[in-house]
């Protein structure tokens, strides 16, 4: 439920509804610590496998600080040092680290383990799979790895449509952690539909962030002119808080930052939204503030919607040196 009702905008003043919950997840914090401690506690370089989340700030200050960020792991030197990033990696992946004898860290965020692990416990099972998500995004790429003969992507009711599948009594589903919500339960209907005896995960694959987001957007929409989203172009969940801002009716932008903000979206805008994708820094959304309030939008209102408090513990392979760093990024 949310915790806020928000009164309509009467005065013509205006105005900034600043959404929260918004920006860093705790698999996104704990990711970008994972790379600082290592960096603190071993020294440049830190190899990392693909972005270490998908925001160009983020990787930019990384790549500062000492890390050096490559698409494959032959691009590290033998008995180097490596992260996985945290959308997770396939078998394959960890058993080339293993074969190079590299020191690897696993940033995998643990949601996305999650539904690692339920793929193997369906594969295992004898479940053909049918995973929800985006072709080409790292998290499916690493999922697929799990069980690549036994699982197919679909990305909307279409796919769905022209499924074919082995054996109908003995299929599942699992999806992408950064999805549309809406979008995902249309594609779930269908698979259910056609499917009638389709396993479901114990648990929503969906991640809590992803979803409080979206739900904050939903909640506002209606108050809102214009919607800035800040985030990546390459992230999937700031992606899905423009589409589903357009889908409740608001004009919904996806920028970096305030240099991609342009004036004209603005010029009829009383009333301005601000968020964040999962993966975008908050130094950022204060930037857009700042500025917005510069060309008059000198009445700012935060507007919580969900309360939101997870944390997720460092990885094991950082062992002792975790305790003699505190977390920078929070």
């Amino acid at each position: 439920m949310p915790l806020k009702t928000i009164a309509p905008n009467t005065t013509g003043e205006k105005k900034i509804l600043l959404l929260k919950p918004r920006g860093f997840c705790a698999g996104v914090v704990r990711a970008i610590d994972v790379v600082k401690i290592a960096l603190g506690a071993y020294g440049a370089p830190i190899y990392v496998r693909k972005e270490i989340v998908h925001n160009k700030h983020v990787v930019d200050e990384l790549r500062e600080m000492g890390a050096v960020f490559v698409e494959e792991l032959a691009e590290v030197p033998d008995n180097g040092r490596a992260i996985f990033s945290a959308h997770g990696v396939s078998p394959e992946v960890r058993r080339q680290g293993k074969a190079r004898g590299l020191q690897i860290i696993d940033a995998t965020c643990p949601l996305v383990t999650k539904v690692h692990l339920e793929a193997v416990k369906f594969a295992r099972e004898g479940y053909s799979m049918v995973l929800i998500g985006h072709k080409n995004h790292d998290e499916v790429i690493g999922t697929l790895g799990e069980a690549p003969d036994k699982m197919v992507l679909v990305e909307s009711v279409e796919d769905v449509d022209s499924l074919e599948v082995p054996d109908p009594t003995k299929i599942a589903y699992l999806t992408q952690t950064t999805l549309s919500l809406d979008e995902t339960t249309h594609i779930v209907a269908r698979l259910v539909e056609r499917f009638p005896l389709i396993q479901s995960p114990k648990s929503q694959d969906i991640c809590y962030a992803t979803e409080n987001r979206q739900t904050a957007v939903k909640g506002v929409a209606s108050h809102c002119d214009v919607l800035l989203v800040v985030g990546s172009e390459n992230s999937s969940n700031s992606r899905r808080l423009v589409e589903v801002g357009h889908n409740y009716g608001v004009q919904a932008y996806l920028v970096n930052d305030w240099a991609q903000v342009e004036l004209e979206w603005l010029v009829d805008a009383i009333t301005v939204g601000v968020t964040a994708g999962a993966s975008a820094p908050e130094h950022l959304v204060q930037q857009i503030i700042e500025s917005l309030q510069l060309i008059g939008y000198s009445n700012l209102e935060e507007v919580e919607m969900i309360e939101e408090d997870v944390r997720f513990s460092l990885p094991p392979e950082l062992g002792a040196v975790a305790a003699q760093f505190v977390s920078i990024t929070r």
